[in-house]
C-alpha cells in the first residue's frame, strides 16, 4: 500500500521549511520568491505536505472575492515528487474550498505543467479571465511580457 502524505493547514513554525521550498524554484522562475516575512504574514493561506514529519511540500489560496481563489505557490520538494504530494495538496485544497463556499466557485492556477492539474479536474483557460490577478501579481513578475504559464481553472456550479 502506496504511504500518502500527511497535508495540514501551515503554522508559524512552518515559515522556514516554506521559504527553503519555494527558494528552491525561484531562481528557475517556476515560482515567485516569497520573503519569510510575506510567508508569515499570509501563513493561513498555505497549507503544508509532510512524509514522517518532514515538510515535504507547501501551496497557499488567496481569495479573490467573489467566487474566485487561486492555488499559489505549489511546490514539492525534488525528493518527494511524483509520489502524489501534488495531488494530496490540491485535493486537500479544493475540498476546503467545497466546505467553505455556499453557491458556485472557481479555483484557478498558473502553471508550467497544465497535464498535472488536468488530472485533477481543471481546464486551460486564457489568462485574461483572471484580470485581478494580472493587476495584482503578474504586472510586478519578471515575465509579465513573456509569461510561459498556462491558465487552468476547476469549476464547481451549484
Amino acid at each position: 500500500m502506496k504511504k500518502r502524505p500527511f497535508i495540514r493547514r501551515a503554522d508559524i513554525s512552518d515559515v522556514d521549511s516554506i521559504f527553503s521550498l519555494l527558494e528552491m524554484y525561484t531562481a528557475s522562475g517556476i515560482v515567485l520568491s516569497r520573503s519569510k516575512e510575506d510567508i508569515a504574514l499570509f501563513i493561513g493561506n498555505f497549507v503544508v505536505a509532510e512524509f514522517d514529519g518532514l515538510v515535504c511540500g507547501c501551496a497557499a489560496v488567496r481569495f479573490f472575492g467573489n467566487d474566485l481563489q487561486e492555488i499559489r505557490s505549489l511546490v514539492i520538494h525534488p525528493a518527494y515528487q511524483n509520489k502524489g504530494v501534488g495531488r494530496a495538496i490540491i485535493e486537500y485544497i479544493i475540498a476546503r474550498v467545497r466546505k467553505t463556499q455556499n453557491s458556485d466557485w472557481r479555483i484557478f492556477a498558473l502553471t508550467m505543467t497544465p497535464e498535472f492539474f488536468c488530472k485533477s479536474g481543471f481546464k486551460v483557460v486564457e489568462k485574461n479571465l483572471f484580470p485581478e490577478k494580472i493587476w495584482s501579481d503578474c504586472a510586478q513578475c519578471p515575465k509579465h511580457t513573456c509569461c510561459d504559464e498556462i491558465a487552468m481553472i476547476f469549476e464547481v456550479t451549484l
